[in-house]
């Protein structure tokens, strides 16, 4: 029987298995933590985004430049198909009101335990706290308790994941080990991250902490959350892969915050217009606008007095507060990577050109996405794509 080896026990690496399993390969999933989806379960505790319900059209748009890339595995293995897949390991989903996609028990936890039972039963062996240490005499080579070991497969799918969170697992380790082969990489960068902004300390040591709720910029309204070394959240992340690449052209990046969405800066004039009297800036603005807190606070760490003594300039201020970011936070700090395996590197059934019989899968592969469902489905769209292609290859070769 033939036998193959899958090289990470995230979402990509386990679909590969599914696939390969089902099609009656031999499979045996080794991972260097002491068990499988750690991610995975991370991500779901706050409510387990599997993908979103929009159009095709629009969501193949989410993978920015890796969109064609992407687009004919998605075609394959989309968010309806993941729903049917889902929906056939026994577990009900439903669509939210922001058009993303759930488990109905809105938990990670059953979807993994259904789907490692799946693997068992189709003979799919797990060896856990092995860590791939790359080739030795064209064999695997693993790093486990207090030895290392040799492994010999037919192939291999690695989906080890990208650099981000590697308490978890992924710690883009593999990098180096694929450079050695002259595989072409994109460096590993943080996606879906927060922004180091140069607050003052005064604003940085009394709002550390302080979400800033029903905030828009360029009209996307959401929310974000000032740290004590910047800025945060899902409205950032949304716009990371830009802002960080102004960063890295320009040096900084400008952030338009919009204090009040909802109101126009023609009314916010008006009402902010109104008599004074004895009242502070402060309390004549919270009393015309509803602005106080943190977001007061804002404008007065980039407006002088003369702006809040100014209606219209104030007004004007409300809806464009430029907050400079000046860096990234770490990528162990990200969400998700950017950079890693280059397509050009794959042939389109996702194998190395350098290295026959090697596939890869997931997020140590070029791409990014926002969150809301779009991570999850391309690893898993794309672990899919590597199992189908280790059975095309180890068919050839039969």
């Amino acid at each position: 029987m033939q036998r193959v080896a899958v090289i990470g026990g995230g979402p990509a690496g386990l679909m590969a298995a599914d696939v390969l399993s089902q099609a009656g390969i031999a499979v045996e999933i080794y991972d260097a933590m002491p068990s499988l989806g750690r991610k995975f379960l991370l991500a779901g505790i706050g409510g387990m985004n599997i993908t979103h319900a929009e159009d095709f059209d629009h969501f193949v748009t989410r993978y920015g430049d890796r969109s064609a890339d992407l687009m004919p595995l998605l075609q394959q293995f989309g968010a309806g198909q993941l729903r049917e897949w889902i929906h056939a390991l026994g577990v009900e989903t439903f669509v939210g009101t922001s058009g993303r996609v759930f488990p109905r028990e809105m938990k990670a936890a059953p979807l993994l335990r259904k789907w490692l039972h799946r693997l068992r039963e189709a003979g799919v062996k797990i060896h856990t706290r092995h860590r791939w240490l790359g080739w030795k005499d064209d064999q695997l080579l693993f790093g486990t308790t207090g030895c290392e070991k040799t492994v010999k497969t037919d192939a291999v799918v690695l989906a080890l994941g990208g650099a981000s969170w590697p308490v978890l697992g992924s710690d883009g380790a593999w990098f180096k080990l694929l450079k050695e082969k002259n595989v072409s990489l994109a460096p590993l960068c943080p996606s879906n991250c927060g922004f180091d902004v140069q607050w003052s300390h005064f604003f940085a040591g009394k709002f550390a902490g302080s979400p800033l709720k029903h905030v828009a910029v360029n009209g996307r309204v959401g929310e974000c959350v000032v740290t004590g070394t910047g800025i945060e959240g899902s409205l950032v992340y949304a716009m990371s892969a830009g802002l960080r690449d102004s960063i890295a052209q320009e040096g900084s990046a400008v952030l338009l915050l919009d204090l009040a969405p909802d109101t126009s800066e023609a009314d916010l004039h008006k009402a902010l217009d109104k008599p004074r009297g004895k009242r502070s800036a402060g309390e004549h603005l919270r009393r015309c606008t509803g602005i106080d807190g943190v977001k007061s606070a804002l404008l007065r760490e980039y407006f002088t007095l003369d702006v809040f003594n100014n209606m219209a300039q104030l007004a004007s201020a409300i809806k464009a507060v430029p907050v400079t970011l000046v860096a990234t936070r770490p990528v162990e700090e990200a969400i998700s990577t950017a950079g890693g395996v280059q397509f050009e590197s794959l042939d389109n059934n996702l194998m190395l050109r350098e290295l026959p019989g090697v596939f890869c899968a997931g997020e140590m592969l070029d791409w990014e996405a926002p969150t809301g469902g779009y991570l999850l489905t391309a690893c898993l769209s794309t672990g899919r794509a590597a199992g189908q292609g280790v059975l095309a290859w180890l068919k050839g070769k039969s």
